[in-house]
C-alpha cells in the first residue's frame, strides 16, 4: 500500500468484508469478493495482482483462475523454491502475523521430510498484532514491527540454531526487512521480493 515500495506504479482495490481477524482466520466465506476485487484491478488495467496479507494465500487458486494476469497472493507461495536454496540440513523461518493461524496447510509443502525444515514464527500478542485489529487501524509503528520481529527470530535461532533464511509471511513487515537483515545477517524474503518478480517477469 505504499507507494514508494515499489519501482512501478500499483492500484489498489479493497475487498468488500475482509478485515484482519477473518482474513487470518481463513473465512472461505470471503473468496467471492477476493474474486470481485481482482477483475476490478484487471479491468482498471493491472498486470499482475497480489494482496496485502499472506493469509490471502487460501483465495490464490480461486483469485488465479479468474483473471488472465499472474496472481501472486503471499510470500508463501515462495516456500517450494527457497527450500532448493538452502542445504538439505538447513532451515526457513517463516515469520508471520499470527502463528496460531499459520498452518501446515497454508505452506503448500506436501513432503513430510521437507515441511520438517520449516519453523514457524508469530507476533501474536504484540504491539503491531493489536494494533492491525483496530478499526481503523492506526498509523503503523515500524519500531514496533522491528523489535516484535526480531525477538521472534532471536527465539526461532535458539530453538532452531540451523536457520539459514527468513520468510516474512505478513505483508507489513517488508519494512523491517533491511533492519532484521542487518540484525540476523540472513537473507530475507517478503512479499515486495515476490512482486518484483513477476513484474519483471511481464514488463518487456
Amino acid at each position: 500500500m505504499n507507494p514508494a515500495t515499489f519501482d512501478f506504479p500499483i492500484i489498489s482495490e479493497t475487498v468488500e468484508g475482509a478485515w484482519v481477524e477473518n482474513v487470518v482466520r481463513g473465512d472461505p466465506a470471503l473468496a467471492p469478493a477476493y474474486i470481485a476485487a481482482a477483475r476490478r484491478l484487471v479491468d482498471r488495467g493491472a498486470i499482475a495482482i497480489s494482496s496485502n496479507c499472506g493469509f490471502s494465500i487460501r483465495h490464490q487458486a480461486a483469485v488465479a483462475a479468474s483473471v488472465n494476469v499472474p496472481v501472486v497472493m503471499s510470500s508463501l507461495l515462495l516456500l517450494p523454491a527457497l527450500l532448493r536454496q538452502l542445504p538439505p540440513s538447513a532451515k526457513i523461518a517463516v515469520l508471520t502475523y499470527d502463528s496460531t493461524h499459520c498452518g501446515q496447510d497454508l505452506l503448500g509443502i506436501d513432503d513430510p521430510t521437507e515441511r520438517a525444515r520449516i519453523v514457524v514464527g508469530g507476533i501474536e500478542g504484540g504491539k503491531f498484532w493489536h494494533d492491525e485489529l483496530k478499526r481503523p487501524a492506526p498509523p503503523i509503528d515500524v519500531a514496533a514491527i522491528e523489535t516484535d520481529v526480531a525477538a521472534c527470530v532471536a527465539r526461532l535461532r535458539d530453538a532452531h540454531p540451523d536457520i539459514g533464511l527468513l520468510l516474512f509471511e505478513c505483508a507489513g513487515f517488508p519494512l523491517a526487512a533491511a533492519a532484521i537483515r542487518r540484525i540476523a545477517k540472513l537473507p530475507v524474503y517478503d512479499i515486495t521480493s515476490l512482486c518484483r518478480l513477476t513484474i519483471a517477469a511481464v514488463v518487456g
